[in-house]
């Protein structure tokens, strides 16, 4: 066996071990959901993106903030792409600081299609604008990009999980209830409560209230508040490659032409 195949056995060994570790990453259990869109031509559900906002509007934003996202952004076409009135009417349910002139400290005003939504109201809740990127549940191998193109880093997967994990069993420490939940990564148990419980919320479409169906519209919402220009990135890269079989086959055809002649040209002809 040549030394450079025994290199490239190891090496191939390593990167297998090493994603084998990764993909265990900590204690939690995460289900592998399907979502639409994972894939490198995977696009979102407007309507699932609509049920997930409703979720985290009416239960979610009770404590967890949005900073990085504007109300106008919910009007987007490849997002949850709602009516302008609708998402005035919801951005006049929040109240942003106010900045203007005649404004003193901690004076407050209705958020408007321009204000960002408000951060979070207890400092132990995480702002969720990016929790679907930040917290991976699956990884392939680093460097290679398969798995993360195929199904992606597993955040929202993860947080669909999370939010089915919980088991029920509590138990206290240091005056603080935490609740039992498989799929915690830094488990087994949690301080947040569990936050649904199936039938929470009315959707007029009459789609699914289940806690597995909330679960999985809510998390689809914050991949989109993560990756708001997921869509538009895929297209843009889709067209990206195609540019460049193109120039492939152009310059194998001009490479083809161009040494033809030399290759074919009679013994003892001088080239052109």
């Amino acid at each position: 066996m040549t030394v450079f195949k025994t290199l490239c056995i190891a090496a191939a060994a390593l990167v297998l071990s090493s994603g084998a570790v990764l993909a265990a990453g900590g204690s939690g259990k995460t289900v592998d959901y399907d979502f639409s869109f994972e894939g490198p031509f995977g696009t979102y559900d407007r309507a699932q993106l609509q049920r997930g906002f409703q979720v985290y509007n009416q239960i979610c934003s009770a404590c967890h903030g949005l900073e990085q996202v504007y109300f106008r952004n919910l009007t987007e076409e490849n997002g949850p792409g709602l009516p302008v009135a609708m998402v005035e009417e919801i951005a006049g349910g929040y109240f942003v600081p106010d900045t203007g002139p005649e404004a003193f400290p901690g004076d407050e005003r209705e958020a408007g299609l321009t204000d960002q939504f408000p951060g979070s109201s207890m400092a132990t809740a995480p702002d969720l604008s990016m929790m679907a990127k930040a917290r991976a549940g699956f990884h392939g191998p680093y460097g290679l990009g398969i798995n993360q193109l195929m199904r992606g880093i597993g955040g929202p997967e993860y947080i669909a999980s999370l939010l089915t994990g919980y088991t029920g069993k509590e138990i206290e420490q240091a005056g603080t209830i935490l609740y039992e939940n498989t799929a915690f990564n830094a488990g087994p148990y949690i301080a947040m409560a569990p936050p649904l419980w199936g039938d929470d919320v009315f959707f007029e479409d009459g789609s699914a209230t289940d806690l597995e169906s909330l679960a999985v519209d809510v998390s689809a919402f914050l991949m989109w508040t993560a990756e708001p220009k997921m869509v538009e990135r895929k297209q843009a890269g889709l067209a990206g490659v195609l540019i460049m079989l193109l120039f492939a086959v152009l310059l194998y055809f001009t490479n083809k032409k161009l040494w033809y002649p030399i290759k074919h040209r009679q013994s003892g002809t001088p080239a052109e």
